[in-house]
């Protein structure tokens, strides 16, 4: 597959779902350690709501499944990482606007979006242990790899391998948002769970390209 289309985005949907329920117990037992445990359930609640929402949809356009996936979530999953990744994916869809298909480029600006607008909604940047630390190397590895003219899916196999160092660098930071700020130094050296999300997110996309 070298580019998405509007009738692929509910199957990428469908997967993220299926993806997410298997998940939950892992993002809840990284959550638990430092926050308070919600975090499978909200993603897992969050994107069977967007696959749900979608699944209703007839002849949309790619911004109309991506910003219905962020309504449905934001709604399903109003918690404050369910908030943020659905601000993600309506950021997201404005960059899809009157796109009929989604290349390496369109790809690249997409995330780029995701990645801003979920670091302005949470107000975060890099270093403060967050999501945000797993978004920024994706959307840089995708806008390099647009660069190259790299095709779609060695594009997101070359973001999701940046999400993964990204991920263990991660590790050795002391978060300052949310709830696992309160823990300080208890939190160096454990796997942020947020940035979990982030890799699940794209390594997924990468997979549904890769194998479509």
């Amino acid at each position: 597959m070298n580019y998405l289309r509007a009738k692929d985005i509910p199957m990428l949907f469908k997967q993220l779902s299926q993806v997410f329920a298997m998940q939950k117990e892992t993002l809840i037992k990284l959550d638990g350690a430092v926050g308070d445990s919600d975090l499978g359930l909200t993603m897992a609640k969050g994107f069977s709501a967007a696959n749900d929402a979608l699944g209703n949809l007839e002849n949309a356009s790619i911004e109309m499944h991506f910003k219905t996936a962020g309504v449905a979530m934001a709604r399903a999953a109003p918690s404050t990482m369910g908030t943020l990744i659905a601000t993600g994916l309506m950021r997201g869809a404005n960059t899809a606007k009157e796109k009929n298909t989604l290349g390496t480029a369109e790809i690249a600006n997409f995330w780029r979006a995701f990645c801003d607008g979920i670091a302005q909604r949470g107000r975060a940047k890099l270093g403060d242990k967050t999501v945000v630390d797993i978004l920024e190397p994706i959307a840089v590895t995708l806008t390099k790899q647009a660069e190259t003219d790299a095709s779609l899916s060695d594009a997101l196999m070359a973001a999701h391998e940046s999400a993964i160092m990204a991920l263990e660098e991660t590790k050795n930071l002391v978060a300052q948002l949310g709830k696992a700020a309160a823990f300080q130094e208890k939190t160096r050296g454990l796997q942020d769970a947020g940035g979990t999300v982030a890799v699940i997110l794209i390594k997924t996309m990468a997979e549904f390209v890769r194998e479509n």
